[in-house]
């Protein structure tokens, strides 16, 4: 951690604590800003090598306590008991949701159905209205994930040349997990996990918190922000050193509003991941408060096009439903010819790329890898990939 004091406007000087590991900021002055400039004048000589090591002082330890406090009471509130009033609440609660759920389910399975037998032809001239009205129902039925992915459909029947085909194979998918949903009870409880999900039914950080971690060095491969009408998310992809497993951190907030501070790119953290249930560990959260993130020259495990194919092949068959992932490749980029698209490429087998147009015709990276191979960090979805990040001989290069 920082700690220090700065000169302004009142009669004493500024505290100010900062905790690198998450990070998170503490400073007396009145500012609204979050972080304030004295937090960022104090970031900025740490990273000039201008702040000496030494023990901390009164405030800064008193700080440092009480986020270690709150965290621990965190972790005793969620596995802590629940009193019998409490638990006989939580399960009426639980009870009405089913049955909203379970109805919300049955409407989408028959809306679905309908839409088949009519086809889907009428569709390209309704435009949105009718998949917003279902989401709308999904929405009150309390299944947000539904809703999402009832949207995306709208979005998808409206997208052009061969929307009919994109379409139904969203549809498709949406049927299988609509058909999940009612049967959750009949299914492995991790898959039914991945489920409730999809259908927008996630555990708490508390409750996640709560669970066994799994200890590795994880290093950040890269992160990418996508937006929606509601929400702005921010997915941050990690890789374990020793065990090879990938991570996904999410962050969420309003469009307008900052994000939480992501881990950088190019750094690593020796740290306790714990998961998210389901059929495929990916989505996780770090414990606040360890160790601080270094650096490190290049990541470790990457691997071919033809082996990162059968990474997404292993992870789609525990969730059918997956439509972001993280690969870490071993290749070249390649620029398109005669229209063809941009692709990553590797002992014949390419994937092409995809997103805005710094990221599908990523011409920064091509010059610093000066067309040869090294080591791309890309996020797969059905479409394509998308470029998050490069380490060449020079070192890394964000997309």
């Amino acid at each position: 951690m920082l700690w220090g004091y700065c000169a302004g406007s009142g009669k004493s000087g500024y505290q100010i604590c900062v905790d690198l590991a998450e990070p998170a900021y503490k400073c007396s002055c009145p500012s609204r800003k979050f972080p304030c400039k004295h937090t960022l004048a104090l970031l900025l000589s740490w990273a000039d090598e201008s702040v000496s090591a030494a023990e901390p002082v009164d405030f800064a330890r008193q700080w440092k306590a009480q986020r270690a406090g709150r965290a621990q009471a965190k972790v005793t509130r969620a596995s802590a008991p629940a009193t019998p009033q409490q638990q006989a609440a939580a399960e009426k609660r639980a009870a009405v949701r089913d049955e909203r759920m379970r109805a919300g389910v049955d409407e989408l399975a028959r809306w679905l159905d309908d839409r088949a037998t009519e086809g889907l032809a009428p569709l390209a001239s309704a435009g949105y209205a009718p998949f917003d009205q279902m989401a709308a129902r999904l929405v009150d039925a309390q299944v947000p994930g539904l809703a999402a992915r009832v949207r995306e459909c709208g979005a998808v029947a409206s997208s052009g040349s061969g929307w009919a085909d994109r379409l139904l194979v969203e549809m498709g998918l949406l049927r299988l997990l609509a058909t999940a949903a009612g049967q959750l009870d009949q299914l492995p409880e991790p898959f039914a996990a991945t489920v409730r999900a999809r259908l927008g039914r996630t555990p708490g950080t508390e409750e996640v918190l709560a669970t066994e971690p799994t200890r590795d060095t994880w290093q950040v491969l890269g992160s990418r922000d996508t937006t929606d009408s509601t929400l702005v998310a921010r997915a941050v992809w990690l890789r374990g050193r020793q065990t090879g497993q990938v991570a996904q951190l999410l962050a969420f907030s309003p469009p307008g509003q900052p994000l939480p501070a992501a881990s950088a790119t190019g750094t690593e953290v020796d740290a306790d991941l714990y998961w998210y249930p389901g059929a495929l560990e990916l989505r996780a959260v770090l414990r606040p408060g360890q160790a601080a993130a270094s650096s490190f020259a290049a990541p470790a495990g990457a691997v071919s096009v033809e082996s990162g194919i059968d990474q997404v092949a292993r992870a789609l068959g525990a969730d059918p439903w997956l439509d972001r992932y993280p690969l870490l490749l071993r290749g070249a980029l390649v620029p398109g010819r005669d229209g063809s698209p941009w692709c990553v490429m590797s002992e014949g087998e390419a994937l092409p790329l995809i997103g805005a147009a710094s990221q599908a015709e990523p011409w920064h990276l091509y010059a610093a890898t000066g067309g040869q191979e090294c080591d791309v960090a890309v996020e797969w979805t059905p479409r394509g990939v998308v470029p998050l990040s490069v380490w060449t001989l020079g070192g890394l290069v964000n997309a």
